[in-house]
């Protein structure tokens, strides 16, 4: 659908044993985490090229090497996320 805006929050909410997290079930299958080492690692980083009417169309990163492989949105986000976290870095 077009229209819809995501904002994505970064915020510190402690340690991760201490959540209790009801995800909507009708939109989140799973939630997991990725070490931010993980992600910043050369060998989990990964680019997606998506073709259009046969030809090529566009580029996304993702994260690879985890539990699960990130990508569009979220990968689009993580990306942002750790480019302003660690500029020196990724």
């Amino acid at each position: 659908q077009q229209g819809q805006m995501v904002a994505p929050v970064v915020a510190n909410v402690g340690p991760l044993e201490d959540l209790t997290l009801s995800p909507n079930p009708d939109e989140v299958e799973e939630v997991f985490t990725l070490p931010l080492a993980h992600l910043l690692r050369e060998e989990n980083q990964g680019y997606t090229h998506f073709r259009t009417a046969g030809r090529y169309g566009y580029t996304l990163p993702v994260f690879l090497n985890g539990p699960h492989r990130v990508w569009g949105l979220t990968a689009i986000i993580t990306e942002l996320t750790l480019e302003l976290l660690a500029p020196d870095r990724y």
